[in-house]
């Protein structure tokens, strides 16, 4: 929808440094704001006084608070970006290392305040740039997953497009679940270990 678009589109695209960095500061702040207030007392007054600027000169930058917290979002999914994962050893035996480091990048990514995380899952407006947003990451990182598993000599599965796309959306699922509201009794290297060993087996073909 082109009207619902634009109610969320930034209005001021930095063109200086200093620009930048207030865009940045309103988008740091909003962040604690939302974390400590929730989205429905995260104002956009609240998010101005914690970036020490005026209302107004928020509003040059950002129409509301929706599309402050689409732009976090957004700013979320791009870090997501499996790092290293063309400098990976892989060597027979090393299947489970490789696993784990894939896990633990996605765990690293979605280390923001829990808060924050619950806030930007469930309240984040849907626009057309988060929408692109997601399918450049989906391809990215399915494209990064596929090009291992062909390339790995311990990798059993008969079908590696179909297989790095279930193991994306089963660490990018559980992994925002788990991560947005950590449970008290289970540490999350018990979790990194748990989704680990599942992975593992899947891709050895372990019966």
């Amino acid at each position: 929808m082109p009207s619902a678009d634009r109610r969320l589109e930034p209005r001021r695209k930095p063109r200086q440094v200093r620009a930048e960095l207030t865009r940045e500061r309103i988008l740091t702040a909003a962040a604690h704001v939302f974390a400590e207030h929730g989205y429905a007392a995260g104002t956009t007054n609240r998010i101005a006084e914690r970036a020490r600027i005026s209302i107004g000169s928020l509003y040059q930058y950002f129409p509301n608070k929706d599309a402050i917290l689409a732009e976090l979002l957004i700013q979320h999914i791009d870090r997501g970006a499996w790092t290293g994962a063309d400098e990976f050893d892989l060597s027979p035996g090393t299947l489970e290392a490789t696993v784990r480091a894939l896990i633990r990048d996605a765990i690293d990514n979605h280390s923001d305040d829990p808060q924050l995380l619950r806030v930007m899952i469930e309240e984040a407006p849907v626009s057309q740039e988060l929408l692109d947003t997601i399918d450049r990451h989906a391809k990215l990182r399915t494209a990064q997953v596929r090009d291992v598993l062909t390339r790995h000599p311990d990798v059993r599965v008969g079908a590696p497009d179909v297989a790095a796309e279930i193991i994306l959306f089963t660490v990018e699922m559980n992994t925002h679940k788990f991560m947005a509201a950590p449970p008290r009794n289970i540490p999350v290297e018990t979790f990194e270990n748990e989704l680990v060993a599942m992975v593992t087996r899947y891709l050895r073909g372990d019966r």
